[in-house]
């Protein structure tokens, strides 16, 4: 199995890159993405879907928050996408491909596959799919991973020279209203851990004394948390974590 390389350890990852709406640099956009580079961190990104089954580096499902559009991002083109400005910024959204030209591997990559279910199950594939033809030739440094443990095993399969972990958390159920109980405590716990052929986790930050978390640390699984958002909250989360992906300050 794929060892996460040192680059995602040795530095703070910026979340959704090094973004800050106030100054034209909305999250996952390509002015994030260059600040991130500039201040030397790596760069968390995250995937979404288009209608014609391009990876879009975007965090919704929904284009309202983000954007100056309306509807499911997933009803529009990749063409369509990258016409969309992002809320107060001269971006759009891109592509995966075009954000792997833009990095070429100056920082480490660590990209999120969003659920593409609905409710974390096995009905997946095309994005994953698109994810693995847009880094075949890639040869940067690169971390896949995922809420939904079948799309890490799904990355396993297309790309099995790439780390891959899983993205985890509590699984309360208020931040997580479209998960049923046997769902959310089934995921937890993160028995899918070997399944997935993960090599890492990365974790809430809030919920990183859970027992599970210390059993995958002690068997030398590194382990990264999110969303760090002040330097206290990085002091307290690195006494287990072995790094950080956060926002709003400098790490």
């Amino acid at each position: 199995m794929p060892q996460l390389p040192k680059s995602f350890l040795d530095r703070p990852i910026a979340h959704r890159g090094y973004h800050d709406a106030h100054a034209g640099r909305p999250e996952n956009s390509r002015a994030a993405f260059e600040a991130a580079i500039e201040a030397g961190y790596g760069i968390e990104l995250d995937l979404q879907l288009s209608k014609d089954a391009q990876a879009m580096v975007f965090h919704d499902y929904d284009l309202h928050r983000l954007t100056v559009a309306k509807g499911a991002i997933h009803q529009r083109t990749a063409k369509e996408l990258g016409a969309i400005s992002l809320r107060y910024s001269d971006e759009t959204v891109p592509t995966l491909v075009e954000v792997l030209e833009l990095v070429a591997g100056r920082v480490p990559l660590l990209i999120e596959l969003k659920d593409q279910d609905g409710a974390m199950g096995a009905n997946i594939g095309p994005l994953e799919e698109a994810t693995a033809q847009a880094l075949a030739t890639y040869t940067g440094d690169v971390a896949l991973m995922s809420f939904n443990p079948n799309s890490v095993a799904r990355m396993a399969d297309l790309l099995p020279q790439r780390p891959r972990g899983i993205t985890t958390c509590a699984y309360s159920a208020k931040d997580w209203l479209t998960l049923g109980a046997k769902v959310r405590n089934h995921l937890r716990e993160i028995p899918d851990f070997d399944r997935a052929q993960a090599d890492f986790i990365s974790h809430k930050h809030k919920a990183l004394t859970a027992p599970r978390v210390a059993e995958l640390k002690a068997r030398g699984v590194p382990i990264l948390c999110w969303t760090i958002r002040s330097p206290a909250e990085e002091a307290v989360a690195r006494k287990i974590a072995d790094n950080v992906t956060f926002e709003g300050y400098v790490a």
